[in-house]
């Protein structure tokens, strides 16, 4: 294998034509991201460009809370739903194909958002938008792997999190235009996304190039069409309870028993399933596991931000559109900065737990400051608890997907890690449902208890402006009455952040337990290369299996087995089954190394040739003397 000096990228496995995929340079990479990248551009905006244009959206279509919460969470929701299914699908088909067509459902969805007439069209036509969003933003993760090694990756993240920030600081400042400039309106906050992807289907025609594993395909309908089935019952339950129900009803014993039911059965059918949409054994590996959880905890935490900043500034504060998107230039700006850094870092090290850890301290300090939040706050104090808050997102959400890539063969890369980013958006799903409910609580209790300072006439005026469950218009109310107001939304946004500051505190500790393995050098393609065979000659999945024993014959229950290259790179792990089995996949014949271990044992490192057929090898551990 030869190395690239730009890149570290070992020469790659053949394209789908089947000639020979010559080694990458790190222009021939960033043209191939550039299109990736806008793509990925696209999908941000198109989550963040409505954000300051929502007030003014729900008004006009005539919608409440409920409609403002369920405009974003449609579009999370079908994030989180189609994610893992992109990512299975990646590790099958052509993922040229596959990021091609996300984007034209993306313009599809975006289309039928901006012709939208009611909140409840609108609402659909985001979740059209959120099924292209989800190919895209999965599908981005699984191609930089693909073609790039975890080491040299961090480099590259560095760039999908400046991507990321762009768009999301571009978003809200572009929607507050567009928004209140009176010839254009709101609804180009929703076409405005289209020219960028027909942009980004064209580059990705001429610059993306990748090798496809040839190999017969068996699509997970059933686990997908469950998984979804199980976070739309678990999300309608969470917008109207303590609204049209309250938390303890029986329309939360139902909508909560059968969102467990179609979970187990979602369980069932993916322990079947040949194919299986998320594959659970990658839940066996602690890395895998713990980083999931950790990814749930931080998509509350970030998207509790970015949907609640511009409610505060607009409703709490009487911002423009435009300004409130201005105002949130902190958050942003640390995100950029610190995904950035943070990539470059990496990549000359090869050390990303403590960007994990520092990042988780950022976020919770910036969420518990910004609990302190009222309508009248400081904005320099308000900008310093957002810059906080950026930093710690960006040191966490891309370095949870790496050290995921890290430990699986590149047969799962697609999986492990649409895997991981599922957990992110169902955070968010979930996260911002529940907190725009306890919001509406909120903003009530304080507007109750502060309505005895307005006199008959201001009450009277007030009780109209709030009544209804539509968002008020301030700059039509009395100022004692606009007052009044904005310190109940001021303050029971405050509250809001206060309420996920302990979950980000969650995810920090969760990082805590997650074991830092040095970044591998050689990319998901090259790992199947290294076998000895072309990516179109591999077959699907060649099985090494056995039993770790000890002397005299006994099973060894929590044992786990890494699988490596002869030169040292991992590909992939196994935890040992209860009755002391293992189980590997390997991308195809050559020679390989693998390496047992267990608490109390010697760790014992055992080489095999695979062929073509599965292999059968059994692994004995000593005791240590002495």
């Amino acid at each position: 294998m030869t190395t690239t000096p730009n890149t570290g990228v070992r020469a790659h496995a053949p394209h789908e034509g089947g000639a020979a995929h010559p080694p990458m340079t790190h222009a021939q990479i960033m043209r191939a991201l550039s299109g990736l990248l806008l793509g990925l551009f696209c999908a941000i905006l198109s989550s963040t460009v409505v954000t300051n244009a929502l007030p003014r959206i729900i008004g006009d279509l005539g919608g409440g809370q409920s409609a403002y919460t369920w405009v974003v969470t449609a579009s999370l929701l079908a994030v989180t739903a189609s994610t893992p299914l992109w990512g299975k699908l990646a590790d099958q088909f052509s993922k040229k194909i596959l990021v091609q067509s996300s984007l034209v459902v993306f313009v599809l969805g975006s289309l039928l958002a901006g012709l939208a007439q009611n909140p409840a069209t609108l609402i659909g036509a985001r979740v059209v938008q959120g099924l292209g969003g989800g190919g895209l933003s999965a599908l981005a993760q699984v191609v930089l792997a693909a073609m790039i090694s975890p080491r040299e990756r961090g480099r590259y993240s560095g760039y999908l999190g400046a991507t990321f920030a762009v768009a999301t600081v571009g978003g809200p400042l572009l929607g507050g235009v567009i928004t209140d400039t009176s010839w254009l309106g709101w609804r180009w906050c929703l076409f405005v996304g289209i020219p960028f992807a027909v942009v980004a289907l064209v580059v990705l025609q001429r610059t993306l190039d990748l090798p496809v594993i040839r190999r017969q395909v068996k699509v997970d309908w059933a686990g997908s069409f469950f998984v979804t089935a199980a976070v739309c019952v678990l999300l309608v339950w969470v917008t109207f309870a303590d609204d049209k129900y309250a938390w303890l009803s029986w329309q939360t014993y139902t909508l909560v028993g059968a969102a467990i039911l179609l979970t187990l059965v979602f369980l069932f059918v993916e322990t079947k399933a040949s194919e299986p949409v998320i594959p659970l054994r990658l839940f066996r590996n602690p890395t895998i596991a713990l980083a999931s959880v950790a990814s749930l905890f931080v998509g509350i935490a970030l998207f509790a931000g970015t949907v609640f900043f511009s409610q505060y500034f607009q409703l709490a504060r009487g911002a423009s559109p435009t300004m409130s998107g201005v105002m949130t230039i902190p958050f942003i700006a640390g995100l950029f900065v610190s995904s950035t850094v943070s990539g470059r870092i990496i990549t000359r090290t090869g050390k990303w737990k403590g960007w994990l850890l520092a990042g988780g301290v950022l976020l919770s300090a910036g969420l518990a400051l910004l609990g302190m939040l009222r309508y009248d706050t400081s904005y320099l104090y308000i900008a310093f608890c957002m810059a906080l808050m950026g930093l710690g997102v960006g040191m966490t959400l891309q370095n949870l997907v790496l050290c995921t890539q890290n430990q699986v063969s590149p047969g799962d890369l697609g999986a492990a890690s649409s895997t991981v980013t599922f957990f992110r958006s169902l955070g968010g799903a979930v996260g911002v449902s529940v907190l725009g409910s306890v919001l509406t609580t909120r903003i009530g209790h304080y507007a109750r208890e502060t309505i005895t300072q307005l006199d008959a006439q201001d009450r009277a005026t007030a009780a109209t402006a709030s009544g209804g469950g539509r968002l008020p218009d301030l700059a039509l109310l009395p100022a004692p009455v606009r007052t009044w107001l904005e310190g109940a939304y001021g303050h029971g946004i405050g509250d809001v952040f206060l309420y996920v500051a302990p979950i980000a505190l969650l995810a920090l500790l969760v990082t805590l337990f997650i074991k830092e393995v040095p970044l591998r050098a050689s990319s998901g393609l090259a790992q199947a290369a290294e076998a000895g065979r072309t990516a179109s000659e591999v077959p699907a999945g060649i099985a090494v299996h056995g039993r770790i024993r000890v002397a005299g014959g006994d099973l060894v229950p929590a044992g786990e087995v890494t699988l490596t290259t002869v030169d040292g790179s991992e590909l992939g792990r196994s935890a040992a089954r209860p009755e002391g089995s293992y189980t590997l996949d390997v991308p195809g014949a050559g020679q390989y190394v693998l390496i047992a271990s267990a608490d109390g044992y010697r760790p014992q490192t055992s080489t095999i040739v695979v062929a073509e057929e599965p292999v059968a090898h059994d692994i004995l551990l000593t005791v240590p003397t002495g």
